[in-house]
């Protein structure tokens, strides 16, 4: 079998990382000739918005596929899988979200709430940072009751005549509950933008869609961002500022895509400049 190498296997990544976010501009177009400027704008601040909160997924993933010991090459398939999972729960936690909150105007400030908490959390030093990998007690205790198979090829192999998990789907199970914590702070973000199911939904499948291949293109290059969560509390908090003032300032979609767009673009240049002038 014949391995791409790694330039190659960047390259398809940016040319499909390229693809996806053409796709979601054109998605745009022909929102805007549904829902008109208006929604496709929320639709836009709404991608804007659970794009940059990928990011922060993806640091995660990483750590997750180190744990695991998961190769490079086997690292993309884990996420099409969990990706196409993601498809699903994101669209019942949006139908959820929007039904509570056609239904109860209180719930506005408790996902105000939660996005300030995701906020102040972001503001916090990660913990685990600098620290050397262990294997967690929960897999040690999954590993003794059930034995795991070290097979990185398949997600469920025949060893000796038994079926076996291996260690390729337990990582595909992390993604997947990851994608859940995640979504509990990116559904209130997006429904700060728009309370429209299909805007929401569309917006968030679109960044989740191109999570993939935008993972394989910037894996090596994460640790550079290292003034990222500083913008993404700032878009989160600026979520949550939005979403418990919405009964007395109105906040449009066109403010609050130029508002996220410029808190990414200011912490990524930063980050970048100072990785650069270290690197001097």
């Amino acid at each position: 079998m014949v391995h791409l190498a790694v330039p190659d296997i960047r390259r398809k990544a940016m040319v499909a990382t390229g693809m996806w976010v053409a796709a979601a501009l054109l998605l745009a177009v022909v929102l805007s000739r549904l829902f008109g400027a208006a929604g496709a704008t929320q639709y836009l601040a709404g991608y804007a918005l659970e794009q940059a909160m990928s990011l922060d997924n993806l640091f995660v993933f990483l750590l997750m596929f180190r744990l695991f010991r998961i190769p490079a090459g086997k690292q993309p398939r884990v996420l099409y899988w969990g990706v196409a999972g993601a498809v699903v729960l994101r669209g019942s936690f949006i139908a959820g979200g929007v039904g509570l909150l056609n239904h109860f105007h209180w719930v506005e400030y408790v996902f105000g709430a939660l996005l300030l908490i995701a906020a102040a959390r972001l503001l916090k030093p990660d913990p685990t940072e600098d620290k050397p990998e262990r294997t967690p007690r929960w897999l040690k205790w999954l590993t003794k009751w059930r034995p795991i198979s070290e097979n990185q090829d398949h997600f469920v192999v025949v060893e000796d005549g038994q079926r076996m998990a291996t260690v390729m789907l337990l990582a595909l199970v992390a993604v997947e509950l990851t994608d859940v914590v995640f979504a509990l702070d990116s559904i209130p973000a997006v429904l700060s933008i728009t309370r429209q199911p299909f805007l929401a939904y569309t917006s968030n499948i679109m960044a989740v869609m191109g999570l993939r291949s935008l993972y394989v293109l910037l894996a090596a290059g994460l640790a550079k961002l290292k003034y990222l969560h500083f913008g993404l509390a700032a878009v989160l908090g600026f979520a949550a500022v939005k979403m418990l003032l919405a009964d007395w300032v109105e906040i449009g979609p066109g403010v609050s895509l130029a508002v996220i767009a410029g808190l990414m673009a200011v912490t990524v240049g930063v980050s970048l400049a100072a990785g650069y002038s270290e690197g001097r």
